[in-house]
């Protein structure tokens, strides 16, 4: 008999029941909302399995406040964790949410032991070490999700500078999410052509620091809370290549053992996405300047790690 995928999304936030749309319109599998709060993830999903109809996307779609019906998930969404407060500090916010993710965990692991975690969870390299951490699993299997958001939005910049369709456009960005990632002009690219022969030096400059403020210009602007259409759909993307086997080559956090100098750390690099989760970590030749900005990254990630004492 052929059964579906499943997948399960837990934190039916905005990045959550969100990601719950796009992976319902693509038909990736069935899907199970989570979330805490009473009503909130089965009123989204009822809603959602209401537009199947008018969409044409035929699957399951179940709101919990459990984790009973995520038994045996192909792939598990991890956005669930508290947004910063007044008056918290980062460290705060840090302990709080490595406690949330690591119950999660715990929670999805007993009961899909065969899963894929994909952790969109903030801040994102340090989570991603809680979750292997307390799920025992492979590194291959526990993977974060920043580095197709980032770059997504150097393409989007890039686009725009350029005039030309989002689809002509690839960008690189290596490193931890948030100030310290690491854009990689040289690798970027417009129709194969390096866009550092299509756009000069300044404006590269501009969007390379657009990029790296991409969350922070957005919250500016809602005020009231942070993106969640392009985060939910990069994780989307990274299902996507996992459950269709698609080895696509997409910049994630994943669990480094000596690739690029670094050594028992989520840092962002170029990963191959597989039925089997992470299949390989490409490794690309660095300039000094790369490397030196690399490094800087991955001490940011290993001070948080070294707070949360893992």
């Amino acid at each position: 008999m052929h059964t579906r995928k499943k997948i399960t999304v837990v934190g039916a936030g905005n990045v959550g029941a969100t990601a719950a749309h796009w992976l319902a319109a693509k038909e990736l599998g069935d899907v199970v909302l989570v979330d805490i709060i009473e009503g909130v993830p089965q009123g989204k999903a009822l809603d959602l399995a209401e537009a199947a109809p008018v969409e044409g996307f035929d699957v399951r779609l179940t709101g919990a406040n459990s984790y009973e019906e995520t038994a045996d998930s192909d792939v598990v969404i991890i956005t669930a964790g508290l947004a910063r407060k007044p008056g918290m500090s980062r460290d705060d916010l840090l302990k709080t949410n490595a406690d949330i993710v690591g119950k999660v965990v715990d929670e999805c692991v007993k009961r899909s032991p065969n899963s894929i975690l994909i952790i969109v969870s903030n801040p994102l390299d340090a989570m991603c070490q809680v979750a292997l951490r307390r799920s025992g699993f492979p590194k291959h299997r526990v993977i974060g999700m920043a580095g197709v958001l980032d770059s997504a939005r150097m393409r989007c910049f890039l686009a725009e500078a350029l005039d030309v369709s989002v689809e002509n456009v690839t960008a690189f960005v290596l490193g931890g999410h948030g100030d310290t990632m690491v854009p990689l002009p040289r690798y970027s690219t417009c129709a194969g052509i390096p866009i550092t022969e299509l756009l000069s030096k300044d404006q590269i400059d501009a969007i390379v620091k657009r990029t790296a403020g991409g969350g922070a210009e957005i919250v500016s602007l809602l005020k009231t809370g942070s993106a969640y259409y392009a985060p939910s759909a990069a994780a989307v993307e990274m299902t996507e290549s996992i459950l269709k086997d698609k080895k696509k080559i997409l910049p994630c956090a994943a669990y480094l053992e000596g690739e690029y100098g670094v050594n028992g750390l989520y840092v962002g690099v170029p990963c191959k996405l597989g039925g089997k989760g992470l299949e390989q970590v490409i490794e690309i030749t660095l300039t000094a300047e790369e490397r030196i900005a690399l490094h800087k990254s991955a001490a940011a990630v290993q001070e948080l790690v070294n707070v949360l004492g893992i």
